[in-house]
Parts: structure tokens; sequence; C-alpha cells
């Protein structure tokens, strides 16, 4: 089985029912489960019965909860830029630092970062402690953003590292020309910089801040791409209507591109017949398509979890390598 779900789609189509039906049937069969609502919505609560927040709580035997608190992992996120910038960067004193950050809270991607570290810091922090972590995604766009930012991102970093990379030679030459420039010092030394004093910036790269923050950045990235690629199953959740269907085939020919791959489809609020499923298969040709009928009342209480049919879906996921 693989170590994390992640039920995505449209909003609306049921992502949260499901996730949460998945993980409670999982959990009646002795497989510790936790499950983690990442959509802003935050309806997982109101399924057990229970208040979640950031932290994870019991919802029942082999059985815990979290829902991200996402503006609380803006304004971490925001923090850490903050103290990397006050650490990395010897001219940060030039400019103003809390108007900055307050740009960068509203600045695209932002969100999607602080999803994509909420996700690490629950893989990290609680996946030895799990058989499975399960998450419920947030509709389709920002889902896909968050699943992108890595493989983007990386992109992004590689490119800066380079431009460091060139930063540093240009500096070594300088310094091979002239060994007391200024150029890597606070204060030149005829302005009473002190020459027993450690040159302030570096001219090897193993020695560099900031190329070592962009190694670390971009090491983070690869690991974050590797855990949505490798050690995840992937499920997109559609209803038997036009537009949840063009919204899942969107989600796959996007996923594709980053090389990550949707493991299956779940039919859901279908008829017993199974509506629409002939229409679904034909478009996610060779993808599973697993069916879960319309619960006409609703799920009513955590009791009904237990006669949702996900039965196809749950043990195509226990037995995804």
């Amino acid at each position: 089985m693989k170590k994390i779900a992640f039920f995505m789609g449209k909003g609306g189509v049921g992502k949260t029912t499901i996730s949460a039906t998945v993980a409670y049937q999982l959990s009646r069969e002795n497989k510790k489960v936790l499950i983690v609502s990442l959509d802003p919505a935050h309806n997982l609560g109101d399924v057990f019965e229970k208040k979640l927040t950031n932290e994870k709580r019991p919802l029942g035997a082999n059985l815990d909860g979290v829902e991200i608190d996402l503006s609380a992992w803006v304004a971490r996120y925001l923090k850490e830029s903050r103290n990397e910038i006050r650490s990395n960067y010897l001219y940060h004193s030039a400019i103003n630092l809390e108007n900055y950050v307050n740009i960068l809270k509203y600045s695209p991607g932002t969100e999607e970062y602080a999803v994509l570290w909420a996700i690490e810091y629950i893989y990290r922090e609680y996946a030895a402690a799990y058989d499975i972590i399960i998450f419920d995604t947030p509709p389709t766009a920002l889902t896909l953003r968050f699943l992108a930012m890595p493989s983007i991102t990386s992109l992004w970093v590689g490119q800066l590292s380079k431009m460091r990379e060139k930063i540093l030679k240009k500096r070594q030459t300088i310094l091979a020309v002239n060994p007391k420039a200024s150029i890597v010092r606070n204060r030149p030394l005829e302005d009473g910089g002190d020459e027993d004093v450690p040159v302030q910036g570096a001219t090897d790269k193993k020695n560099d801040k900031i190329y070592i923050k962009l190694s670390g950045i971009s090491a983070r990235l690869t690991e974050l791409q590797r855990l949505f690629s490798h050690e995840s199953y992937l499920s997109v959740v559609v209803n038997p209507d036009t537009l949840s269907l063009s919204e899942a085939l969107r989600i796959r020919e996007e996923l594709d591109r980053l090389g990550v791959h949707i493991n299956s489809v779940c039919l859901n609020k279908t008829s017993a017949e199974g509506a629409g499923r002939e229409n679904v298969e034909k478009n996610f040709g060779g993808c599973p398509v697993f069916m879960s009928p319309l619960l006409t009342e609703g799920v009513r209480a955590v009791s009904d979890l237990s006669v949702i049919d996900v039965e196809g879906v749950k043990n195509d996921l226990k037995a995804a390598e």
C-alpha cells in the first residue's frame, strides 16, 4: 500500500466523503490512518462530528484527523522567508524588510508553497506512525498548482544556482587580480576595514550561504516531487456529468506533463446501474474506474461511512506498490 493518497476533483463532487469513507473503512480493517484536509472549506470535521485543527486529533480507533489552517501556514512560510533574508543577505538592512514581506503575502505561489510545506511537515512528522496518510484536497486549481510547484520551482532554482555560480567565479577572478578588493568585504580596507577579518562574501560555492540555501531548496523540492510521483496514490473523483469529467481530464493532462500519474478514477454519486461509467472509461482508457453509488440521504452520521461503497478504490489503494 502506498504511504500517501490524494483524492482530487472539481468542487462538490464528493472528495471529502470519499476520502473520509476510505479512511474510516481502512481504520476498521486495523490500518492506522491519518486523514488530512487541505481544503479551506474544511468539511472533514463535520463528517466526523469533531472539531479539527492544525494538530492531529482522534476520530476513532486507528483513525486521526487534521484540518490544515492555510492562513497559519502562510504566516509560517512568510516568517521563514523573513528569517532567511536576514541571515543570508548582507543588504537586508538597506530595504524595508517588513514591506517586502507584506507584499510577498499577496504574491502568486505563496499559498501553494504554504500547502507544500504543510504536506512535507505532515509526511515527515507522521509517516512512520501511520500505515497511510489520506489527503482531502482543495478544488482543482489550487491542487494542480501545489502539485506542480516542485517541478516548476526546481527549474527556477536550478537557473538561480547557475547564476550564483557565475557570481562566485567573478569574485574569484576579482580577488586573483586584487586580493584586497572590497567587493567581498563589508568595508573597504582603505575605509577602515580590518585585513584580519575574514571576507564576508564567499568565493567558493561550498562556503556560500546563498548557494547552500539554493541547494537545500532544490533537494527539498526533489523529495516532494518524488513523494508525489512515487509514494502517492492519486484518485480523481468525478460525478456522472460533463463538467466534472472535463475537469478530471484536465487534471490528468496537467499531471501527466509533470510526470505524476493518476492511479484511478472514482465515479461518485452514480446510480446502482453505474450511470456515466461507460463515458468515464472511454475518456480514461486504461485507468481503473470504481463506482460509488449515490447515498440518497447523504452522510447523516459517522456510521454511514461504513455502508458507502468504496470497495473498488479501497482495494486498489491497498494493492498499490
